[in-house]
């Protein structure tokens, strides 16, 4: 499936193209056959088969001690870990605040920045 540019223009003209009569008039069981016979569809889990997962939030890093235990400025921190300047200097502030992903990143950067550096390198 090739990827697209979503615009706009282009939305609407696919919401446009959808039968929301049709939409409407389908059942559950003709929901659950659809999905039952599309190959890419996740499996639908039946009522009680879902647990709660657990949600692992690491810490607030401490980005100014995690580039000064590294040794490097932050010019030399963003371009080295492939975050603006800006990000690295807000963090360092307080201006922001590194949430998911860059929560995780700047966790695995103090623990093994080896690693990380390794992994960017390619």
């Amino acid at each position: 499936m090739p990827i697209i540019k979503a615009d706009r223009r282009r939305a609407a003209r696919a919401l446009k193209a959808v039968d929301w009569k049709a939409l409407d008039a389908l059942s559950d069981a003709d929901i659950d056959r659809q999905i039952a016979a599309n190959p890419d569809a996740a499996p639908v889990a039946a009522a009680g088969e879902l647990k709660a997962a657990a949600v692992v939030t690491p810490e607030e890093p401490d980005v100014h001690a995690i580039r000064a235990r590294l040794g490097l400025s932050q010019a030399k921190f963003a371009a080295a870990f492939g975050v603006s300047i800006g990000t690295v200097r807000n963090w360092e502030q307080r201006r922001a605040r590194p949430y998911g992903s860059a929560r995780v990143l700047l966790r695995v950067i103090e623990r093994h920045p080896k690693a990380v550096l390794d992994a960017l390198r390619g």
